[in-house]
This record gives C-alpha cells, structure tokens and sequence, in this order.
C-alpha cells in the first residue's frame, strides 16, 4: 500500500512539474518586485536622507507620522480622498444596475449589441488619454460642455479649476468611464435568473415593471450587495492616475488626494520619509477596511475568498 502510494506521489510531481516551472518567472518577479521593496517601509521611521544606505539611517520611531497628522493640510487630504471615493463607489454601484435593467428590457438584440460595446469602451481607454479629450470637451472657452450651457443661457463652468465642482466632475467622469464594466456583472447576474421566475409574475399578472421590481432586482441583490462590500477596500482609493492628469494647484483644497500628495511631497520635493509614511497610513487603513468589506461579504451575500 504504501508503496503504491510513493509510486502515486511520484507520478504527481512528474505530472506537476512543467507547470510549476510555468510558474517560476511569475513568482521569481512577483518576489523582486511586491516583496522585496518591503523593505522600503522602513523608510517612515527614519530621517531618511539618500546619502546613506537604508539602513543606516537615523531611526526616529513615529516622529514621521505625528508630523504628518499636524500638518494643517492633511486632514483635507484624508477628507478630500474619502469624500471622491465614496461619491465613486456610490456612482459606480447606481448607474450600472439602472443601466443593466434597462438595458435588459431592449430586445432587439444587434441595438443592445452596440449599446454594450459603446458603454464598455471607455474603460480600456487610459486616463492619460482621457484627459486630453476631457480638458477640451470640459474648457470654459470653446468647450462642448460649455457651449452647450452657453445655448441654453446658463452661464459657463470651469469644471477643471472650480475646487467646488472639481470633486463631481472626477466622479461624474469616472462613473462614465466604469460604467461599462460594471454594467456587464449586473447582466451576466440577470442573464442567470432562472425564467420560469418571469413565468410564474406573468401568470399572476405583473407587467414588465413589476417583474424588474420583484423578480429581477431581488435575483440580483445579493451580486448588488456583494460588489458594494468589496469596494468597502477602495474607500481611500480616490483615483491617482485621473486625478493626477486632471488637477491643478487651483483645486488642491477639494481635489488634493492622498496618492497625489506622496507624488508631490515624495517625487516632487523628495521627502521619501514622509512619503512612505503617508502611503504606509494609507495601506493599513485599506487592508483594515479589506478585511471588513470581506467579513461582510460573507455574512450578507455568502461570499468567501479565504
């Protein structure tokens, strides 16, 4: 027996072994590249200066973060990046399932073929291309936007350099372009409903409304409910690279997030102390809210990653 066994184990690692070695490079980068530079953290606790090595630096304990905590723009800065954040999970929560149901009422299928595809675009579109195209659309002089307030007697708006409309102009823009991926989840949730559901609605009389509000939506609720509590995580991820294309010293006071400051206190002035210190403030608060975003998938929706 237990030589059939050996034979067994044996026959497994030969079976195995071409896809581990598949495997090697991934794992040999992902190490150089995500694990090593751990090391790197220890950066917040230091008065870190290029000149010497990492660590032969002057350990200063959490003098770091209790720096950054009495700036007097930081806490803008936290404020700013929550407020963007759950304006965008809220945007990108609503607008895809209004979408996917209204969406799934079209019958004329090569109609909801190209609707599909226009809406999906945008989102493998770069933020650093988008920019341009929105800088032009959103300009107060000469922009799409604008002319077309300008036509109906409503004064212009700078949308790109009013630090009050600058928040709703990244969530509008970012709902936009997600709106396309999000909406695909929702469709394939739909898609999975068993009809004799709709069946049994119409038998009883429920018109096309009635069936989207007491077959579809209950159906779909628990994928709605799941994609709320994961992005639970993403409360503090605001959107560096399209808020990094799109703003200006004018909006810092609304638009300033916590990833564009580590760029300008980090790259642009080169405190990496301080830098690492905000960005490491940032991760743990994120993994933190992970964990909670996951618990809760699994006591509202039954959804488990580990």
């Amino acid at each position: 027996m237990k030589t059939v066994t050996k034979k067994r184990k044996k026959g497994w690692f030969k079976k195995e072994l071409p896809f581990h070695v598949m495997l090697l490079p991934a794992v040999i980068i992902t190490i150089i590249f995500k694990y090593v530079p751990f090391a790197g953290i220890s950066m917040a606790f230091e008065d870190y200066t290029p000149l010497r090595g990492l660590f032969d630096q002057k350990w200063v304990g959490f003098e770091n973060f209790r720096y950054l905590f009495s700036l007097p723009g930081f806490g803008s800065v936290i404020w700013n990046t929550v407020f963007i954040a759950v304006l965008k999970m809220v945007g990108n929560l609503i607008f895809p399932v209004v979408i996917a149901l209204l969406l799934n009422e079209v019958r004329a299928k090569k109609y909801k073929k190209t609707v599909q595809t226009v809406l999906y675009l945008p989102h493998f579109i770069s933020w650093a291309a988008l920019a341009g195209i929105f800088i032009d659309i959103l300009s107060p002089s000469g922009g799409m936007v604008n002319n077309l307030l300008n036509s109906m007697g409503v004064k212009e708006v700078f949308f790109l350099g009013n630090a009050d409309v600058f928040p709703y102009t990244m969530v509008f823009t970012d709902v936009w372009k997600e709106l396309g991926w999000g909406m695909i989840v929702y469709l394939a949730a739909i898609t999975g409903i068993d009809p004799t559901y709709y069946e049994a609605a119409r038998m009883d009389g429920a018109g096309r409304f009635k069936q989207i509000l007491h077959v579809t939506i209950p159906s779909i609720l628990p994928m709605i409910l799941l994609m709320m509590v994961l992005s639970v995580g993403n409360v503090l991820q605001a959107g560096f690279e399209q808020v990094f294309n799109l703003y200006s010293p004018q909006v810092y006071a609304t638009g300033d997030i916590i990833d564009t400051y580590v760029y300008r206190i980090g790259v642009i002035e080169a405190k990496f102390d301080l830098a690492t210190a905000v960005g490491l403030f940032k991760s743990a608060i994120s993994f933190a809210l992970i964990m909670v975003g996951y618990k809760m998938a699994d006591k509202l929706a039954g959804y488990k990653v580990f």
